[in-house]
């Protein structure tokens, strides 16, 4: 099957967690043996700002997405007036065409109306809280010229099915790609690791009351945070907290990372703790695909995804917080259990290659 991918990229993930699940979709897709062609717009947002900011770091990380993802077939357009052109030789001869979110609505409708021309299938594909906290900029695409829509958790699938009217939605969630988020045999380097960006005040409350805090109550322990768009007053809070902050960190970096700290924390965004609660992002499915035991602030698996519990821990505010912390330190065994069953259950149900199979037989039920 010829399927092409409309993204905001798959080569940077600077402050662009979508393109973690992305790039492992796609080639999921391409070793069962599909054609898969990705599409991102030249001078993208995130890919500029990690050239901008990053130095060798960015062509470190280029370089790696390259080796590590030499399957995957990334074209560049231009959005100008060479678009319609390239949209009409590059759609010729497709069956399916996922349009991810992060695009222009501009550059997304300009795809989907060369959809009666050529007769492929399309797929608008949502894994952000927008549809929840800002309808109308979703409502800016042609929605009613999709034949669905994949939503990244059974709250979002509700808004399309109900508020937006949609008739088809799947709720499809995120996965790790186990095979680079998997357990090594690293020399433990740290004691709590956070990966995260700070979130546009998103979970500002909640970092204090999770991450700082804690962190601050831990004397003695070396606590290390990742992440990029840390205003000057979150560092300030970090570096007053005791937590050594080590800026940008490549997710094919990550699994190496995970592997040589003793637990993560996992303190989700206020939309996915409230009106959202049940979908798990990213970072869960690949820690706990690491192996890494994980401490999670509030959310409620409202879809039974997880054992709560036995794969990872969630504790209900800031002083259990510490408590959990300082356990899992002083258990081995407890840490090596969460380990395994965290890896079981992303190995029996979160895979790339399970959303592959799934996506597959979402296209099935659309021809």
């Amino acid at each position: 099957m010829r399927i092409r991918v409309f993204a905001h990229s798959l080569v940077s993930d600077w402050n662009h967690g979508n393109a973690h699940f992305l790039r492992g979709l796609s080639r999921a897709l391409v070793r069962l043996g599909h054609q898969v062609r990705s599409y991102e717009e030249l001078g993208a947002w995130s890919l500029a700002n990690l050239i901008r900011q990053e130095g060798e770091t960015a062509i470190e990380a280029v370089d790696d997405f390259r080796r590590i993802y030499s399957e995957l077939d990334i074209h560049f357009y231009k959005n100008d007036a060479t678009l319609e052109g390239f949209l009409e030789e590059e759609l010729k001869e497709v069956d399916l065409v996922l349009i991810h979110e992060w695009n222009d609505p501009s550059v997304a409708n300009k795809v989907l109306a060369f959809k009666e021309k050529y007769g492929f299938k399309a797929l608008f594909h949502d894994t952000h809280h927008r549809a929840y906290t800002r309808p109308g900029e979703i409502l800016k695409f042609h929605l009613h010229k999709v034949d669905g829509v994949l939503a990244y958790g059974e709250a979002i699938r509700r808004i399309y099915a109900d508020g937006f009217g949609v008739p088809r939605v799947w709720t499809f969630h995120e996965a790790a790609d186990a095979e680079v988020f998997a357990p090594r045999r690293e020399k433990q380097e740290t004691d709590v690791l956070w990966i995260g960006n700070w979130g546009d005040d998103e979970r500002t409350r909640e970092l204090m009351e999770f991450l700082l805090q804690p962190a601050s109550a831990l004397q003695g322990r070396r606590i290390v945070a990742y992440g990029v768009r840390y205003p000057e007053n979150a560092l300030e809070q970090l570096r007053q907290s005791g937590i050594e902050y080590r800026g940008y960190l490549p997710n094919l970096k990550a699994p190496q990372v995970y592997s040589r700290s003793a637990l993560t924390l996992h303190v989700p965004r206020r939309q996915y703790a409230n009106g959202l609660s049940g979908i798990p992002t990213i970072r869960v499915f690949e820690a706990l695909a690491c192996g890494t035991p994980l401490v999670c602030s509030p959310w409620t698996d409202t879809e039974n995804m997880f054992r709560p519990g036995q794969d990872y821990l969630c504790v209900p505010d800031g002083p259990s917080m510490r408590a959990a912390i300082e356990g899992l330190l002083g258990d081995d065994a407890a840490r090596a259990q969460l380990g395994v069953s965290g890896r079981e259950t992303i190995e029996k149900h979160h895979t790339c290659g399970h959303r592959a199979e799934q996506l597959l037989g979402i296209y099935e039920e659309c021809a």
